[in-house]
């Protein structure tokens, strides 16, 4: 269906703020307008990152000075920590709770969420979202996933310990150890909760990008923002109904007595009556999902980063076409690639070398991502705001991190470092902390927009230089324990006194972790203050060429007064010459989608 021919549905829908009075809870609670709902994602998603944060500081400091005794742990712990000294299996269930809440509730719904419910309508011409009602549900499932995920930590047996890829036996046998009772239950309950408000969301995007896109916004002058969203929907869409089957499975395995994913198990001498099912068979259908769910964290950062790095440089982003092809080709890949997680699992050599073939396939999309990048930056005009750096720190991680990938897609060298901090290494710099910087730089920017106010740019300073230091101080030690052996998840390696002498690297992460992660309350501070006493934004602070900064500062249901703008041009015509050495706009280095071309202007698509 043509944007043209939707024009008439968006003038219908250009008054629907008309109808009735809005109330409080109309508003701000069970609001439809994808701006609040934009918001509502943030701020659960910056309060689900301060408690994922917060885990990883506690199993941190065990791990520095183990079987010492800290107040902290008792404080906070209770039983799980007598006389102030954590007790393994709580070490295990805050690794695995931690890791839940990173991936699925932070970065995949605190920066999808956000960024593809304020940014699809803005950009593309659109009053709202195809539905308001789907994308208020999507929401609220988010939150109350978001609520049953929290109260598993106060059940009485303790909160899920499988780690957070929960491969049977441990998540499949009730009875296994205290984390495999209702605190995995409510884990599940909860990923199952989340994926149904993942896939509601997801197909909100992809019908109101394909439908509703105004006169002129064709598929190639969408800012390649709007493009990562689209394609992360569509990846969601695919790999996500997946880890619900599973999830399923696992429920049935746990309470019907079914044997999916059980074979012949001993507890305690006594034989359980589970026989033909494989562990293995888990694996697959969460990797499949785990997989791509990497490129559904990493694709909307780096679509944001395509959108700052090419304002702040004042150039054309370099090679939109290549941008978007690969877009799509880490889509297509991202899909074949899950076995190299499972290259220790017994796989057939050949098969394992199938995956090793499309996982390094993988890095050429990403490299040209990441060359496209230096490139756009390379003899710009650059704005070294907060927004900008974060996006050039993103840029630095996942380069950094990716690196280390190829060691790990490689069948026979992953064997040597499978499962050691190498790992952890790899996927916190490449996927975790490239994500972040990738949300960090999205609210720096887009700030203005969602509250009608700025940051402050010193605090952002601040925010962004400790953050990076302390980031790599954290990880990039992390390489080198992990390439020595020392193995994930233990919660002490005192045992083994082959690792004595990596203790002094644990205290160093251990310090690198507080100090970053003390940072963050910086940012939490300018955020929250700045919505009510930041300096007032004016329509286009950023001088930006994109539909959202021609809507007005105060927001209205609906975005536009009036009838919705047209395109005429790409989102990128920043320092625009014309044939007389002139930019385009007298005076003005960057022209808006909205101005129509001029007599002998060429359009530019690269």
């Amino acid at each position: 269906m043509s944007a043209i021919a939707n024009a008439p549905a968006h003038d219908h829908h250009d008054d629907h703020g008309h109808h009735h009075k809005e109330t409080f809870i109309t508003k701000y609670i069970f609001s439809q307008d994808h701006k609040m709902i934009a918001k509502q994602y943030l701020i659960t998603g910056l309060i689900m990152g301060i408690i994922g944060i917060a885990m990883s500081i506690l199993f941190r400091i065990q791990l520095a000075w183990p079987e010492q005794s800290f107040w902290i742990f008792e404080a906070l712990l209770g039983k799980w920590a007598p006389d102030g000294v954590m007790t393994p299996s709580i070490y295990l269930a805050l690794v695995t709770i931690h890791g839940t809440i990173m991936v699925f509730f932070v970065l995949t719904a605190g920066l999808s969420g956000t960024f593809s419910n304020l940014l699809i309508p803005l950009q593309i011409g659109a009053r709202d979202m195809a539905s308001g009602f789907l994308n208020m549900v999507s929401y609220w499932l988010f939150f109350l996933s978001s609520v049953i995920m929290i109260s598993s930590l106060f059940v009485e047996a303790g909160p899920a310990s499988a780690g957070w890829t929960i491969y049977p036996p441990l998540s499949a046998l009730p009875q296994a150890i205290g984390g495999s009772g209702m605190g995995m239950t409510l884990w599940l309950v909860s990923m199952a909760i989340f994926i149904a408000s993942s896939l509601l969301g997801s197909l909100n995007y992809i019908v109101t990008v394909i439908n509703l896109r105004t006169e002129g916004m064709s598929m190639t002058r969408l800012p390649l923002t709007i493009w990562a969203f689209f394609v992360t929907a569509i990846i969601g869409v695919v790999s996500f109904p997946v880890l619900l089957s599973a999830a399923l499975l696992l429920i049935m395995d746990r309470s019907f007595g079914t044997s999916f994913f059980l074979s012949d198990i001993f507890i305690q001498g006594e034989v359980l009556s589970h026989q033909g099912g494989s562990p293995v068979l888990f694996e697959h259908l969460f990797w499949f999902l785990g997989h791509p769910e990497v490129y559904i964290v990493i694709l909307p950062a780096l679509g944001i980063t395509s959108e700052i790095i090419a304002t702040n440089s004042r150039k054309p982003i370099f090679g939109y076409r290549a941008m978007v092809a690969s877009i799509l080709a880490i889509a297509f890949l991202s899909t074949i690639v899950w076995g190299h997680h499972m290259f220790v699992s017994g796989m057939n050599p050949f098969l394992g070398s199938v995956f090793t073939f499309t996982t390094l396939l993988i890095a050429i999309p990403s490299a040209v991502k990441a060359f496209n990048y230096i490139t756009t930056l390379w003899k710009g005009n650059l704005q070294m705001n907060p927004a900008m750096l974060f996006s050039i720190g993103l840029v630095s991680t996942f380069i950094t991190g990716g690196l280390t990938g190829i060691i790990l897609g490689d069948s026979t060298l992953d064997i040597n470092v499978h499962d050691t901090y190498f790992v952890v290494a790899h996927f916190h710099l490449v996927m975790g902390i490239s994500a972040l910087y990738g949300l960090f730089a999205g609210v720096y920017h887009w700030f203005p927009k969602m509250f009608g106010r700025m940051l402050n740019k010193n605090l952002g300073y601040v925010h962004f230089w400790v953050t990076a230091v302390g980031a790599y101080g954290i990880f990039f030690p992390m390489h080198f324990i992990g390439i020595a052996g020392l193995p994930r998840r233990y919660y002490t390696n005192t045992e083994f006194p082959y690792f004595d002498d990596y203790a002094d690297v644990n205290v160093i992460i251990t310090v690198a972790a507080i100090i970053t992660a003390a940072v963050q309350l910086v940012f939490l501070y300018n955020f929250f203050a700045s919505i009510f006493y930041g300096k007032k934004a004016v329509q286009n602070p950023w001088r930006s060429n994109t539909l959202e900064w021609t809507t007005p500062v105060e927001h209205i249901h609906g975005n536009w007064p009036g009838a919705i703008p047209s395109v005429y041009r790409w989102a990128y015509d920043y320092s625009k010459t014309n044939e007389d050495g002139e930019y385009v706009i007298k005076g003005q280095d960057f022209v808006p989608q909205t101005v129509p071309l001029q007599d002998k202007e060429e359009e530019l698509n690269h």
